[in-house]
């Protein structure tokens, strides 16, 4: 399922592991009333709140950007073969959905230069490494993989401290630290004029956002700063899982009020397909235009 997007003298090509309803959204967004869903159940069903279920459809996906200079994997799923007994619907997958999205792309596993995580949730580090004579190898083998330095730090403190409730950690982060492919950099980090790194701290510790390309054919890839367009609308409601809820609120005001209503085009992380689209502005937030 490959459909490529160009922005100039970039390609996006987006490659899926998953997408479904998969949690409520009064569970996923604390501080979501229920008379504000019901507000906006209108626009938000059928394609980004199940009507059956009355849970979000979220996707699960990888972006890569394709430069003249770099072939960039931004953040990689949920993985095969790996333990995650707290979330069944991901515990020790095995599918060839993934692999064969890439593959529609016409990219290899060689042709990854850069491996870039937002952050370092379960669904964003998955297939950075994959299993090989029972041991967890990087999973592009030419790539450096690129960390926020106080990201990689947090997560690596939190493993020593419970390395059973981090196994994503154990078997797709600490792997790549090990066989020394990393790239630890600052959240504000610039690749070259066409990759910039956009510190949009909130949900995790040290998240960022990407930004590709030159302005007038550039997007943005998000990573979890959003997760449905409701929090584009309601810039301060946070998600279960935030590290600082405040503080991601701040980052979505500022990335989408330095966006919005320009031609920059936002690849969202979990938004479902096409996942794309421009922000303009809607009463006292933003409202996803979907491309």
């Amino acid at each position: 399922m490959s459909s490529a997007i160009k922005l100039g003298n970039i390609t996006i090509h987006r490659v899926v592991e998953q997408q479904a309803p998969i949690f409520d959204a009064l569970e996923f967004f604390p501080t979501l009333s229920k008379e504000l869903l019901e507000e906006n159940r209108s626009w938000l069903e059928p394609t980004f709140l199940d009507p059956a279920t009355g849970k979000l459809v979220l996707c699960i996906q990888s972006y890569i950007v394709q430069t003249p200079q770099h072939t960039i994997m931004i953040d990689t799923c949920v993985g095969n073969h790996k333990p995650r007994p707290q979330r069944p619907m991901w515990n020790m997958l095995n599918s060839d959905r993934y692999e064969k999205g890439l593959a529609a792309t016409g990219l290899s596993l060689n042709d990854i230069d850069y491996v870039m995580c937002t952050h370092l949730h379960v669904d964003h580090v998955g297939w950075n490494t994959r299993l090989e004579n029972g041991r967890w190898v990087p999973t592009f083998p030419k790539a450096k993989y690129v960390f926020a330095e106080r990201e990689l730090a947090h997560w690596t403190k939190r493993h020593q401290e419970d390395p059973a409730n981090h196994p994503w950690i154990t078997d797709s982060v600490l792997p790549i630290v090990a066989a020394r492919r990393t790239e630890i950099v600052k959240s504000n980090h610039a690749l070259n004029d066409l990759v910039q790194l956009i510190p949009t701290p909130g949900h995790t510790i040290d998240h960022f956002s990407v930004h590709v390309g030159k302005s007038g054919q550039d997007a943005v890839i998000t990573g979890d700063m959003i997760h449905s367009p409701i929090q584009a609308r309601y810039p301060e409601l946070g998600m279960r899982v935030d590290y600082d809820s405040k503080q991601a609120g701040v980052s979505r005001r500022e990335l989408f009020g330095r966006f919005c209503d320009t031609p920059t085009l936002f690849c969202m992380a979990h938004f479902p397909s096409p996942s794309t689209g421009r922000m303009t502005r809607w009463d006292n937030g933003f409202k996803f235009i979907s491309s």
